[in-house]
């Protein structure tokens, strides 16, 4: 680690201010054919856990649904430091683990399913329209978890990634790529966070 590095170790794990509990990573299946790509993903894991976080979600974002096969089973042989929970767009199964991920179960179709969800309980009468409330919602969500910090890589722009969970996330963009991501650009992230005043939509 070098002197620069170093630094921002220091004014990171120093800072009055607290790391986020919860921090989460926006990737894209071209990010994951570059050579490195996983072991990169384990060094996150690694990094997020070393300050402080208590869940990880990652975000691949996928074009080719025919890729999410592949995907998968690379993912699920990932060397992480806590239980993981893998999860594909036909998905409905809810990720309660420490560490999350999603390959392209958009934000959409997780929120319109879970629409759907509270929609046949009021039919079958388990529910009354007056009744249905927030966490209703977020009961059928196949992500429970509020990011409080997102960290998009390679440009400013989230794609399709947990639009109920996120709102009130705080957004982090670099330019650098997946593939040169490495501990101080996480390092970066956190200070960035621990620099803002959160405002929850207020």
């Amino acid at each position: 680690m070098g002197i620069y590095d170093q630094y921002l170790a220091v004014r990171t794990q120093w800072a009055d201010e607290a790391t986020p509990d919860n921090v989460a990573v926006v990737i894209t299946e071209r990010d994951l054919l570059e050579q490195g790509a996983y072991d990169t993903l384990e060094s996150f894991f690694d990094w997020a856990v070393e300050y402080g976080a208590e869940r990880v979600m990652v975000y691949v974002s996928v074009l080719d649904a025919e890729a999410v096969p592949t995907l998968r089973r690379a993912l699920e042989d990932v060397d992480a430091p806590r239980e993981m929970a893998v999860r594909g767009p036909d998905d409905d199964r809810r990720a309660d683990a420490p560490i999350q991920v999603s390959i392209g179960l958009g934000g959409k179709h997780e929120f319109a399913a879970a629409v759907q969800s509270v929609a046949e309980e009021v039919e079958v009468g388990e529910l009354t329209p007056g009744e249905i409330d927030e966490e209703d919602i977020e009961d059928r969500l196949v992500f429970p978890t509020d990011p409080d910090l997102v960290i998009k890589t390679g440009a400013e722009r989230l794609s399709d990634f947990m639009i109920w969970q996120s709102v009130y996330s705080e957004l982090y963009f670099t330019d650098v790529n997946w593939r040169d991501f490495r501990k101080r650009e996480y390092l970066r992230a956190i200070r960035d966070f621990q620099d803002r005043q959160r405002r929850f939509g207020q």
